[in-house]
C-alpha cells in the first residue's frame, strides 16, 4: 500500500484509487462535465489502471483535495 503525506497535516493517508461510480457519489455533476473540467485543468484527471487498457481511476486524495478547495473558495478563503 502506498501512503501519502497530507499537505496540510502530518497525518498519513493511504492512497486509494476510485472508479467513476465512487467519485460520482462525492461530486454533484456528470462524468461528461467532469471530462470538460479536466480538459480545462479544473478537475483531477484519472490515471490508467492497465497500460494500454481503458480502465482508469481517480486518486481519492486528489478528489478530496478538489472538494476541500471548492469548500474553501465558497467560504471566501484563498486556495
Amino acid at each position: 500500500m502506498t501512503v501519502l503525506k497530507s499537505k496540510r497535516s502530518s497525518v498519513t493517508i493511504p492512497t486509494r484509487i476510485l472508479r467513476w461510480p465512487d467519485v460520482a457519489k462525492q461530486i454533484p455533476f456528470s462524468k461528461s462535465y467532469a471530462y470538460a473540467l479536466q480538459a480545462r485543468g479544473l478537475f483531477p484527471k484519472p490515471i490508467k489502471l492497465i497500460k494500454g487498457g481503458r480502465a482508469a481511476g481517480y486518486l481519492e486524495s486528489e478528489i478530496h483535495e478538489w472538494i476541500n478547495a471548492r469548500i474553501e473558495e465558497a467560504r471566501g478563503g484563498h486556495s
